[in-house]
């Protein structure tokens, strides 16, 4: 069993008894949600960008939400001006 899977085996009995999953399926989640929340702020950045672009979203509309969202993020990233956040996306 690898460390991380053992790192989290308290929320993934958690998940079974609380929850209809089973302990694959738990597991699963579990790696999913930490893998998510382990993206840096360049990664995270450049995949929402990605994302709200697709859906048609202009980079006067993206930028700002992005902005917001960070603040919002479990382990919050530094404040970053759109400046910032275009130089992440375009260099």
């Amino acid at each position: 069993m690898s460390t991380a899977r053992h790192s989290h085996e308290d929320l993934i009995a958690h998940l079974t008894r609380t929850t209809s999953l089973g302990r694959g399926e738990a597991a699963r989640v579990v790696a999913e949600v930490v893998a998510y929340f382990s993206e840096s702020v360049e990664e995270y950045v450049r995949r929402r960008h990605g994302e709200m672009k697709s859906r048609g979203l202009t980079n006067d509309q993206i930028f700002p939400g992005i902005a917001a969202e960070l603040s919002e993020r479990r382990v919050a990233a530094p404040e970053l001006s759109l400046r910032q956040l275009r130089r992440i996306v375009y260099g």
